[in-house]
């Protein structure tokens, strides 16, 4: 890793990608108000759809509890695994653990919020079908419901790996495991479960 090196003009292109991730968090924000301004249809649409966005709540919930324990000696293991090619090797350690955790809480951050959105979206794309003429109002809420998601991951994906390079230099490569298999582990896990429940909930 001694070859890897952030000077100059490269700094200029971390720094871009920052930039590029805050605008991509910027429309990921922008489309979730768009999405939650749209009509909410009858009572008892409102009513159908509370009852999946508490049962989504519930899943949420318990699914982190578990997956907690995980992340906990996901941590402890990556601190004891050795580093190599390094003069910080206690420093890289931390980090490596460290940003483990955040790419676990960025990935779980996009899972809650996606899944938050769906169950609330659905509600909203349902109404918006339901109305005269509304097929485009309706595929436009859908659109942007999937555009938050796809934002959200790059933008915090792309902020989380520009900031470890900025940090840790010659040494962001090994720190880039730990986050990367952070938001991994996580996002395994919420793809399989998140799925099945938004699916039944559709």
């Amino acid at each position: 890793m001694s070859g890897t090196s952030l000077s100059g003009s490269n700094v200029t292109f971390v720094i871009v990608a920052m930039v590029f991730a805050l605008i991509a968090l910027g429309f990921a924000a922008m489309f979730v108000q768009s999405v939650l301004k749209a009509g909410r249809g009858t009572k008892n649409m409102q009513e159908i759809a509370g009852a999946v966005q508490e049962g989504a709540s519930a899943y949420l919930f318990r699914q982190f509890k578990t997956l907690a324990i995980f992340v906990v000696i996901a941590v402890v293991l990556l601190f004891l695994l050795p580093v190599h090619d390094t003069d910080n090797e206690v420093a890289v350690k931390i980090g490596r653990s460290l940003f483990f955790v955040v790419g676990a809480v960025f990935s779980s951050f996009i899972g809650g919020a996606g899944m938050a959105l769906a169950t609330r979206a659905n509600l909203r794309v349902a109404a918006a079908a339901g109305e005269q003429g509304g097929r485009e109002t309706a595929m436009g809420i859908a659109f942007r419901t999937g555009g938050v998601v796809g934002f959200l991951t790059v933008g915090l994906g792309l902020f989380g790996g520009a900031l470890v390079v900025l940090i840790f230099r010659s040494d962001a490569p090994t720190v880039l495991e730990g986050f990367g298999f952070g938001a991994a582990l996580l996002a395994m896990f919420m793809r399989v479960g998140g799925g099945i429940f938004t699916k039944a909930a559709d």
